[in-house]
């Protein structure tokens, strides 16, 4: 298993224990998450695309890959992916700039394989 598809799975549980230790709390994080998201004046690849590089400027490994995925799922476009990327960068200086790392690792595991990735 690739280092993003492990960091998912990892996240994944943590969450999954989280919202056993925690559920209400985690049934509002999860029910503002989803009122949030749903489509508006801002689609919701728009706002994944957002997310992603406010998870870029934030330094979370773990929220690069999961909004690289729902970016993907939503219809974004690695082109897209790394313009976001460079916004990123462009705010977050060279902290973001080290963190493309990770987000290349997630277009590498999680990205089309039709587009090449390198």
């Amino acid at each position: 298993m690739g280092d993003m598809k492990q960091a998912m799975t990892d996240v994944k549980r943590s969450l999954a224990e989280l919202s056993r230790q925690a559920p209400e709390e985690m049934k509002c994080f999860s029910q503002f998450s989803e009122q949030v998201l749903a489509p508006d004046v801002l689609d919701l690849k728009t706002k994944e695309l957002i997310a992603l590089g406010m998870a870029l400027t934030a330094r979370c490994k773990y929220c690069i890959g999961m909004h690289t995925q729902s970016c993907l799922a939503a219809g974004a476009t690695v082109k897209e992916i790394w313009e976001v990327a460079a916004v990123a960068v462009m705010m977050g200086g060279g902290p973001a700039l080290t963190y493309t790392a990770e987000l290349l690792k997630a277009l590498q595991e999680f990205g089309p394989k039709e587009e090449k990735v390198a």
